[in-house]
């Protein structure tokens, strides 16, 4: 039973790490390299990652300065970025390019918290998925004989409890950026 507990907390640590990253890529009025990180970028036919081709960093609290490491790659950058739909322009200066978030109007943080609550949903889907299957690998050692009623019972329990507490940490991450958008 231990490993189907164990089993289960990875799962959902792989969760919470994964909507970590989904909340991380909501744009608020602060700048953050993470806003455009994953943006694909074609380079010579092939697709990869700005943060392959460029470092990444935020001189200002609402502008992402990108630094590609090779000249060659300012207009694919830029015209992934504007591919990308992030409500922003980019702007090259010279070897870089220049990203300026503009500030939020109330319309849009109401939209980007109901974003955030739809991903804080799906994250404790997931969980949910988890838990009933690890809650039937349970019962099924019970059916089998392999552990007792007693057991079951401990085992449904301590699933519970593991499942309320990453659903508390999913629910954090989640404030934690709601005020993140409201207050910037």
């Amino acid at each position: 039973m231990k490993e189907i507990i164990e089993k289960t907390k990875r799962e959902l640590d792989k969760v919470v790490d994964f909507f970590t990253k989904e909340v991380s890529k909501i744009r608020t009025g602060q700048a953050s390299p993470s806003l455009v990180e994953d943006v694909m970028v074609d380079v010579s036919g092939q697709a990869m990652s700005l943060k392959q081709l460029a470092g990444i960093s935020c001189p200002e609290r609402r502008q992402i300065l990108i630094q590609p490491w090779d000249k060659s790659y300012l207009e694919p950058i830029e015209k992934a970025l504007f591919k990308a739909q992030l409500g922003v322009t980019p702007i090259v200066d010279k070897d870089t390019v220049r990203v300026s978030l503009p500030s939020l109007t109330q319309e849009y943080r109401q939209d980007l918290i109901k974003m955030l609550n739809q991903k804080t949903e799906q994250a404790k889907q997931v969980m949910r998925k988890w838990r009933e299957e690890a809650w039937s690998n349970i019962q099924g050692k019970a059916k089998d004989g392999t552990i007792r009623e007693d057991e079951k019972f401990r085992g449904k329990d301590e699933l519970q409890k593991l499942i309320d507490e990453y659903h508390a940490k999913v629910d954090q991450l989640s404030e934690r950026k709601e005020k993140e958008i409201e207050f910037d």
